[in-house]
């Protein structure tokens, strides 16, 4: 794969799964808008795609504010005459609580960030990609497959972002834009390690139900990312991919 002269977008980069998507589009010759909430981590992350001798730019932007979408998608066009790649990966993983006493306020904050969020960036991104084509990847989880115990509002906003992706897909494709997903199974982040940090039995369990019998990295995901942008993929659009080590099997 080689992305000389391409422009990339990656919200959520300032760590984790974004962070390590955007160094691999870095490493395969794209300049890279980083988008992040997390103004030191995003900074940081510019500076990485740096050493990796592509161009980096970062932005702060909170996604589930549509203004702040639409000037994150502005000042990318400012600083590139084009957008090939973007790649909805912010999210956060709310209150691990039963639904049954779930806060509303959680539940409207994974809502707007993991949900929301996607919707005001695919807006801008398809707008600024047609006439042109690209790739658009959003960052669902295999939660967006299956119902996750505690995890009401998260499970509920990645069954949404597919549904979303499939929407998006079946209208651009006739301007040669593909809008995939992928679907990762517990993967290494800052996101999912509290979880079993002080819990060993829970990390276990977990690991059991993998048949691969381990954690995802985000650089197993990162790499199924970028594949999905390249030419190497061109006839596929629409689509959730399961990146579970066998889980779903």
């Amino acid at each position: 794969m080689e992305f000389k002269g391409n422009v990339a977008l990656v919200t959520g980069a300032a760590s984790g799964i974004g962070r390590e998507t955007a160094l691999r589009f870095a490493e395969l010759g794209a300049s890279v808008v980083v988008a992040d909430v997390d103004a030191d981590g995003g900074s940081e992350a510019a500076e990485l795609v740096q050493e990796c001798g592509a161009e980096g730019f970062f932005v702060q932007c909170d996604v589930s504010d549509p203004q702040d979408v639409a000037r994150l998608i502005q000042q990318a066009a400012s600083r590139f005459d084009r957008l090939d790649f973007a790649i909805n990966n912010a999210g956060i993983g709310g209150p691990w609580e039963p639904l049954r006493s779930y806060s509303h306020e959680g539940w409207d904050r994974v809502l707007a960030v993991n949900l929301s969020g996607v919707f005001y960036c695919m807006q801008e991104e398809i707008s600024r990609m047609t006439g042109q084509g690209g790739s658009i990847v959003n960052v669902a989880s295999l939660a967006g497959k299956l119902g996750l115990p505690n995890q009401a509002a998260y499970t509920a906003s990645k069954h949404a972002v597919i549904g979303l992706t499939r929407v998006a897909a079946q209208e651009v494709a006739r301007y040669e834009i593909r809008v995939n997903a992928v679907c990762p199974v517990y993967t290494e982040t800052h996101l999912f390690n509290p979880l079993i940090a002080d819990n060993p039995a829970r990390a276990q369990k977990m690991l059991e139900r993998i048949p691969m019998r381990r954690f995802g990295q985000p650089r197993d995901i990162a790499d199924a990312i970028v594949w999905l942008c390249s030419e190497q993929s061109r006839f596929i659009t629409g689509q959730a991919i399961n990146l579970d080590g066998g889980m779903t099997a």
